[in-house]
Formats: structure tokens, C-alpha cells, sequence
């Protein structure tokens, strides 16, 4: 634990110690909340009055164990909303928490930073599991083996360039999960397991999966929790089913594909003489 702006203000008899977050989404948007009773101007960002926002116990270790924390706080209208939780705006975004001198007189102790992960609501307010960078340590080290490819198309395992398939569509009509936009596909189901970004209305910069296409009717995997309606601008992007066959026929891209297509399965074991 560290200390800036002055040495020894945690020791006097009187301490005038607040709580702050200073939360930044991953579309850029940063917000500062704080567990004082009256808003804070700290490094040029505004932490409104948060007196509910409550962390778990926080814990440091030197080791290589994973170091979480939660906090637990209200749903605030100019600050986290409900629907902006369940639409996703705030999954994977960056927290720093730290204490400050609420008197102005300086000094600040950092207290951690990490990503925001699962998130769960309550009667009027949520709590968020924050995971510090220790915990990339629980990923796993190696890829498992599979015959559908792992790579996601064009990243830079993949390489397929993705100029000229993406483009921008207005919606014309909502029927369902489905859209139908002002421009067709250009192939067979050429937006299926893509991304649709949206551009406008309340989903403005949330992004979503689709399920298939046909013509310039695009399935969605799931509707945003937002209303859509006509008019709206969103950019779709072309999709992979990621099997070797597509990878080799429709993008020419088979010496980068990330899969084990021709593995033998556990049927393997399963087979006989004569089967």
C-alpha cells in the first residue's frame, strides 16, 4: 500500500478519510463515485456522492493467488443504471479504488484496481465483483484441442482482412429477434456469427451477436434490453461458422485456420472391426 500527497495523514487523532472509485467503460466513458457525503473534484474528474457505494474487505497478498473484491452499492440515474448493467455497458471496465483527505489537504492511499466481472442486482442496487490483475493467472495456459477453429475473424490470428465486410445499414423494419436493414447480404448467411454495432438509440455503443442472415433480414442472437426502432444506424459485420470448409472455400484462408479438424474424436475408442 502506498501513500501520496503527504506522510502521516492517516495518523492524526482526527482523520478525514473518504472512499472513491474512479470507473472507466471500455467505449471510454469514466465516471468518479465516492462514499462521502458531498461530490469530490479529484485529478479534473467529479466523483459524485455515492454514500451507499460500500467495498467488501479488501486484501493484498504478495503472492500469486487471485486478489478479488466486491463492492456493493445503489443504482444511481446519472451514474450506473440497471439497464446499463444488464445491457453490459459496464462488463470489463476499469476500476481504481482509493482513499483520499476529503478536507483537501492532500494525501491519497491507493487501494487496488482491477475489472469489473460478475455482476448481480438487487432490490435497488447491485454488487460487482472486481478481479485484480492477478487473476489472469486462472486462465489456462494452453488452448484445448477442437475441429471448430479458434480464432475470431479478423484478428490477428485469423488475418483475413475485414475491409469491405463490414458495412453500414439503417433499420427499415423490427420483426421479432429479426431485422430487416436497407441493404442485402452480400452471400448466403455472410452475416451469420457476426456483429452488429449499434450507432444509435438507447443501444448506442453496445454491439450484438447475430445468428444467421438472409437477404437484408439479420437474425440477432438475443434483442439488446433497449427499444429498437426504425431508422436507427448500426454497422454489420461479416461472420464465421469457423469449420475448415468455410475457412478454405469462401475465405481462402485455411493455412491460418486454428482448429484440429481431422483429430480424432473419442468415437476413436468407441469403434470395431466391421463398424
Amino acid at each position: 500500500m502506498t501513500e501520496e500527497g503527504g506522510s502521516g495523514w492517516l495518523s492524526e487523532t482526527l482523520t478525514t478519510v473518504a472512499l472513491c472509485w474512479r470507473i472507466e467503460r471500455r467505449d471510454g466513458v469514466a465516471i468518479g463515485l465516492t462514499a462521502h457525503d458531498r461530490d469530490l473534484l479529484i485529478d479534473g474528474l467529479l466523483h459524485r456522492a455515492s454514500p451507499g457505494m460500500l467495498p467488501s474487505a479488501i486484501s493484498r497478498s504478495a503472492g500469486l493467488e487471485a486478489d478479488t473484491t466486491e463492492v456493493t452499492g445503489a443504482l444511481v440515474a446519472d451514474g450506473v443504471t440497471e439497464a446499463d448493467l444488464l445491457a453490459g455497458r459496464w462488463d470489463g471496465a476499469r476500476v481504481a479504488m482509493f482513499a483520499v483527505d476529503w478536507t483537501g489537504g492532500g494525501g491519497r492511499v491507493e487501494l487496488g484496481e482491477g475489472t469489473i466481472g460478475a455482476v448481480s442486482l438487487t432490490g435497488g442496487g447491485f454488487t460487482a465483483e472486481l478481479a485484480g490483475a492477478t487473476a489472469a493467472l486462472d486462465r489456462p495456459v494452453a488452448e484445448e484441442t477442437a475441429p471448430e477453429c479458434r480464432a475470431t475473424l479478423g484478428d490477428q490470428r485469423c488475418r483475413v482482412p475485414m475491409a469491405g465486410r463490414r458495412c453500414f445499414a439503417r433499420i427499415v423494419t423490427v420483426e421479432g429477434d429479426a431485422l430487416v436493414l436497407d441493404r442485402a447480404e452480400v452471400g448466403a448467411n455472410a452475416y451469420g456469427g457476426g456483429r452488429l454495432r449499434w450507432f444509435g438509440g438507447g443501444s448506442g455503443g453496445l454491439e450484438s451477436a447475430i445468428g444467421r442472415s438472409e437477404g437484408a433480414r439479420v437474425v440477432l442472437a438475443s434483442m439488446p434490453p433497449f427499444a429498437v426502432t426504425a431508422g436507427t444506424l448500426v454497422e454489420v459485420s461479416e461472420g464465421c461458422d469457423k469449420s475448415i470448409a468455410t475457412c478454405a472455400g469462401r475465405f481462402g484462408n485455411a493455412v491460418n485456420f486454428r482448429g484440429e479438424p481431422f483429430l480424432p474424436g473419442i468415437d476413436l475408442l468407441t469403434r470395431y472391426p466391421g463398424a
